[in-house]
């Protein structure tokens, strides 16, 4: 298998889209960080007028450590940001700490899919790495059943990826209206702000289709998609 030339070729979409979509974002955002909003708010005061705005208090809007590592945590009601979203005026920082936003706005509304994905985040954790290695091994082993096996850990994932992606649009969605609604950005900084969330959720689509890829790879070689191992 480590030398298949079909896991390469089932590989290479997926991993070329994954690193057009990085390409895309860090470009996106690497462009609009040096555009200061005109009425200068910070990604922390952009993400808590926004949150002001839609009726939410109780969120703890904190800095971290590391490059676009924002998130929010729906158990502690917390929204992190990187530093340079954090603590910069950029239209850049606006988009993302409001997209943040967003998820804790889903949270208090009781966004469905939210929390769908936060349950099978467990799941998605023990398939990660636990489906590859029992689906490789039911390879090394023409065991068909060890592939079916790893197949059905290995598709958690893809589940949570695909919920996943209308969290991540419906997140974007609220942040790219509210933005200018509330008056945070003026609707021609909106551009700005949609490339940068555009950008991002394409990989979100990316990582999907790389793990259904993978996912196929695996049953047809096994001989489970109407193929043989042979």
């Amino acid at each position: 298998m480590i030398f298949d030339p079909m896991y390469f070729l089932f590989l290479a979409p997926g991993l070329a889209l994954s690193l057009w979509a990085s390409f895309r974002v860090k470009r996106a955002f690497k462009k609009y960080s040096k555009v200061p909003s005109a009425r200068g708010m910070t990604g922390a005061e952009a993400a808590a007028e926004l949150l002001r705005g839609a009726g939410i208090t109780g969120v703890r809007i904190v800095p971290t450590h590391g490059m676009l590592s924002d998130h929010y945590n729906p158990i502690n009601k917390t929204l992190a940001l990187s530093e340079k979203v954090y603590r910069t005026n950029s239209i850049a920082a606006i988009g993302v700490a409001t997209h943040e936003a967003g998820h804790a706005i889903q949270h208090a509304q009781n966004y469905a899919p939210l929390w769908v994905r936060s349950l099978l985040v467990p799941t998605a954790s023990i398939g990660s790495g636990l489906g590859y290695i029992v689906m490789v091994l039911g390879l090394l082993f023409s065991s068909t059943n060890m592939v079916l096996v790893g197949a059905v850990l290995f598709s958690a994932v893809l589940l949570f990826q695909i919920v996943t992606l209308p969290v991540e649009f419906n997140a974007s969605s609220r942040a790219k209206a509210l933005v200018v609604e509330q008056g945070i950005i003026t609707q021609q900084e909106r551009e700005g702000v949609d490339k940068v969330l555009n950008a991002a959720a394409m990989t979100y689509v990316a990582a999907a289709i790389s793990t259904l890829l993978t996912l196929v790879y695996f049953l047809l070689r096994a001989g489970l998609l109407g193929g043989s191992d042979d």
